[in-house]
């Protein structure tokens, strides 16, 4: 069944709920409804249905709902851009993403006059029904394409694990063109629940939202912000569920002081949902997901290829682009991230992503392994590591340390290079640790908040960074 139609239900059983709020207002399921038939037949009016590529070039996170939601109702597939991306980007997109109509403005809130009756839809479980934008740390977009069951099928799973249900509020602190936050505001939807969608992550409107907000679903960085912000607004909030990089302990505990029980996650755009961690003791496969981490040669430490396959599994690419996806022959897929040998009943342990690994002579150091480490260094925010070239190891590790509070400001704590080094002496073997020290008040983020390697290494090359006394 279509989110749209499950939208219709909703509005037919409590008319009057509110069902998302933006920055510049809300909708209750009622009127939801009612903006999402009559963009339905504005967009059939335009060509969309069945096997069409919608895009929705649209910045006001309520408006973007509608036209998702339009899409669904009309059977087309709905794709969601950045609306800040420059003509010539949407145009290289335009030319690799075979797409039908546009939606750059709003859809009416009134059915088009000459439209008939909108048409019967038949709707299937395997039909392309969502696509999203996943970016990585290269910073070049490649539109994910999947089927209805894909997403639809594993909120019933996500919904007794966390607990969230139609009396929720659920806030979604950041831009939906993102997998992540897309998701979570069409579960929001599909659950009837209240879906909070200020459409970009800004630290200072977050007291507000935590008033009302009984549920969260983000990145774990912003986790400890929407903590600070808790204190302040001491709102119901209830769980966190965090989906992306790894959780750190101390962020874990602090939630469960302050009352806030954290469901972590590890996935990808590709992949959906792979592992969740509901309750600290480490990711166990979620529902309907078989995981086999399979031997690479090269890797360090015995590490392993993550392989998955489950119902939530994408369809692949969009106009057949390239991407770290590959599958086999039996279903599985991979998008290249390492773990730890793992054996059914035990947790995975996932170490990051395979092409990030830097070459330090004949070792091979895992990013993500050098990052945790800093982490837990006073002062430290967060550490991202790199590789630069080296005269004779070919490439050294080189550490950026952001000392700013959540915005970027000021954190009032001196990061103390000396302290830094010490950690990597006492946690990491002499190839892992940084001989590169670098700082920053804050690092360049991707829409979903995770650091931009990329955009940081370009920055590190042209000595746009400061090297840390």
């Amino acid at each position: 069944m279509p989110v749209a139609a499950l939208v219709l239900r909703h509005a037919q059983a409590h008319p009057g709920r509110l069902a998302v709020q933006g920055p510049g207002g809300g909708l209750d399921y009622a009127a939801l409804a009612g903006r999402a038939r009559a963009g339905a037949r504005h967009l059939a009016a335009r060509g969309a249905g069945p096997g069409t590529l919608v895009t929705i070039g649209l910045a006001d996170p309520v408006e973007q709902l509608v036209a998702v939601l339009a899409a669904d109702l009309a059977g087309a597939t709905p794709l969601l851009c950045d609306p800040a991306w420059s003509a010539e980007r949407r145009a290289r997109l335009a030319a690799a993403v075979p797409a039908g109509p546009h939606v750059a403005e709003p859809l009416p809130a009134a059915p088009p006059a000459e439209a008939g009756p909108p048409a019967e839809l038949a709707p299937h479980p395997d039909d392309l029904a969502w696509a999203n934008f996943s970016s990585g740390s290269t910073g070049r977009p490649r539109a994910v394409i999947r089927t209805r069951a894909s997403w639809l099928g594993s909120f019933p799973h996500l919904n007794a694990i966390t607990g969230i249900g139609p009396g929720d509020v659920l806030l979604v602190p950041g831009p939906l063109v993102s997998s992540l936050y897309g998701f979570a505001a069409v579960h929001a939807l599909a659950t009837g629940a209240t879906a909070l969608v200020p459409g970009r992550w800004s630290p200072g409107t977050l007291p507000g939202l935590l008033r009302t907000a009984t549920a969260v679903h983000l990145v774990p960085h912003h986790l400890p912000a929407v903590l600070d912000a808790l204190a302040e607004a001491r709102g119901p909030l209830r769980v966190a569920i965090t989906g992306g990089a790894g959780l750190p302990a101390e962020t874990r505990a602090r939630a469960a002081a302050a009352g806030v029980r954290v469901v972590a996650y590890y996935g990808a755009t590709e992949l959906s949902f792979v592992a969740v961690d509901a309750d600290g003791t480490g990711l166990r496969p979620f529902p309907g997901v078989e995981i086999e981490v399979r031997p690479r040669p090269g890797t360090p430490g015995g590490l392993g290829e993550v392989w998955v396959r489950s119902p939530w599994l994408s369809s692949g690419y969009a106009g057949g682009a390239a991407g770290p996806l590959r599958a086999d022959a039996a279903g599985f897929m991979t998008v290249g991230d390492l773990a730890e040998p793992y054996r059914p009943g035990e947790p995975l342990r996932v170490r990051g992503r395979g092409d990030g690994a830097i070459q330090v002579g004949g070792a091979t150091v895992v990013p993500e392994d050098v990052e945790a480490v800093l982490r837990r260094v006073p002062g430290v925010r967060d550490a991202v590591v790199l590789g630069v070239p080296h005269p004779r190891l070919g490439t050294v590790v080189a550490a950026v340390i952001e000392t700013g509070g959540p915005s970027g400001g000021p954190s009032g704590d001196t990061v103390r290079r000396a302290a830094l080094e010490a950690a990597a002496r006492a946690g990491l073997d002499p190839a892992q640790r940084p001989r590169r020290w670098y700082a920053t008040p804050a690092l360049p983020r991707t829409p979903t908040g995770k650091p931009a390697r990329a955009a940081l290494a370009s920055r590190l090359a042209d000595g746009g960074l400061e090297p840390l006394a």
